[in-house]
């Protein structure tokens, strides 16, 4: 008999040494022998996720290769692939559920043939019970120690002008003349008495005072707070967290120039127009040609920021701004410098609607070398500028295509033509590129934008 308790225990702390490293542990307690699954790392910095769709409920089989869940990380909603067989046979956290720490039991998982209904009652007690959330940075730490070791705030005490207990005063400071039920109405209500002014007999003031100020104090706070307050995902907030480290830590300066894009445009549409509906071409797919370009020939600008070095990339990678519905991922063309126009536009197209799906994996986001933010579909956006995405030293905004006037000189004198013109505005890390740098690869992008066909080349 002991020694039977002696080998459960050690299967026992067995499963929880195994269940330290991988997202599932066994047990053999009260219930028949099951898989406690728990909830995964899908990107190296997720520490928490919240539950999405299950696309597996209590009784389904599983195989290698299935979807059980969808799990929303800190980059982006993503399915949980499963890489064992058997059977689902209880759900620890249903969809929905926030913030659940990775680590922590969602599921329970049995061998096909066993009884699923013995696990009815199985609970995350069952499963081991629940870690306790990450714990937040050491910044967020010192803000909740002091407001732990801040007195907790009780409800205020009752102001002196309704006290009654009797004391000598000025006239300056006398309760102002005002009836008994009135006082009482004013303090139920929480209206100021030294802000009323009395209409009644010899200035009293009356319950109708107190019922209109109270009124108006009322109004006028349910206007102020008209507002609607929306849950902030974990993608937002990692945007939010990065974007923010960007502007604080990556000294930004910008590059703005005007390109003309008439060139570009008529190449565009012979290129369509012969393609027989095999691909269709964007301006964009030509900036990030062109961006390849550039980068090849100013190398410097296509590198990062280690802090005790600089790394330069023999390949470009360029990452794509991409608007979701959940908020913004830029999704990356690999290795641009190698591939043609109708690769770079297929990709694209091909990850933007991955992105918009929540579809993405993470080597597919994750990375890329310089990045662009394209705006140009919003005709009222002339030129922006945009955030470095670290650990990127360059992002390049692109603004909407204009007419503008420009001056042609012929034989018969000078006249004046039309011309198809974008404002782009590169956006440089000081640690990584020089200003003069920074130029030079404004002038090379501008160069292959103005000549399109060496982009064929």
């Amino acid at each position: 008999m002991y020694g039977a308790v002696l080998r459960r225990q050690g299967l026992l702390r067995a499963s929880a040494l195994r269940s330290a490293f991988s997202p599932i542990a066994r047990y053999y307690a009260s219930f028949p022998p099951h898989t406690v699954i728990k909830m995964p790392a899908l990107s190296p910095t997720m520490t928490a996720g919240n539950i999405g769709a299950w696309q597996k409920k209590a009784g389904d089989t599983i195989a290698p290769g299935d979807v059980l869940v969808e799990i929303e990380t800190d980059k982006a909603q993503m399915d949980f692939e499963f890489q064992e067989e058997g059977v689902i046979a209880k759900v620890l956290k249903d969809a929905g559920a926030k913030d659940v720490p990775v680590g922590n039991p969602i599921a329970v998982l049995v061998e096909e043939g066993t009884d699923v209904s013995a696990f009815e009652s199985f609970s995350l007690a069952d499963a081991g019970g629940e870690a306790s959330k990450p714990a937040p940075k050491e910044e967020k730490k010192s803000d909740e120690s002091s407001a732990s070791s801040a007195p907790a705030p009780s409800s205020a005490p009752e102001p002196t002008e309704y006290a009654s207990e009797g004391r000598i005063e000025t006239a300056l400071d006398r309760e102002p003349n005002i009836s008994a039920a009135a006082k009482r109405l004013a303090r139920e209500n929480g209206v100021k008495i030294s802000a009323l002014k009395g209409t009644g007999s010899g200035g009293r003031i009356t319950e109708d005072d107190v019922k209109k100020a109270s009124s108006s104090s009322s109004g006028a706070a349910a206007a102020a707070s008209s507002y609607a307050d929306t849950p902030v995902s974990n993608m937002r907030k990692t945007i939010a967290k990065r974007l923010q480290e960007s502007t604080q830590n990556n000294p930004h300066f910008f590059v703005t120039s005007n390109i003309s894009a008439s060139k570009l445009l008529k190449l565009r549409q012979a290129l369509n127009g012969s393609a027989e509906g095999k691909y269709k071409l964007s301006v964009n797919d030509f900036l990030i040609k062109a961006i390849a370009v550039a980068s090849r020939k100013v190398p410097a600008v296509n590198s990062s920021w280690q802090g005790d070095s600089i790394r330069q990339y023999d390949n470009v990678d360029v990452s794509v701004a991409v608007a979701t519905p959940t908020g913004l991922i830029t999704p990356i063309v690999t290795n641009v410098e190698g591939r043609g126009l109708e690769s770079i536009s297929a990709t694209v197209k091909e990850l933007a609607k991955k992105a918009r799906d929540n579809k993405l994996k993470p080597q597919e986001y994750q990375g890329g070398t310089i990045s662009i933010s394209n705006m140009g579909m919003n005709s009222a956006v002339d030129h922006f500028t945009a955030i470095i995405n670290p650990p990127q030293a360059a992002i390049l905004a692109v603004g909407t295509t204009k007419k503008v006037p420009v001056a042609v000189e012929t034989e018969e004198g000078s006249s004046i033509a039309w011309d198809d013109q974008i404002t782009v505005t590169a956006s440089f890390d000081h640690r990584v590129v020089d200003g003069a740098v920074g130029g030079e690869w404004i002038k090379e992008f501008k160069k292959v934008i103005e000549n399109p066909l060496e982009l064929l080349l």
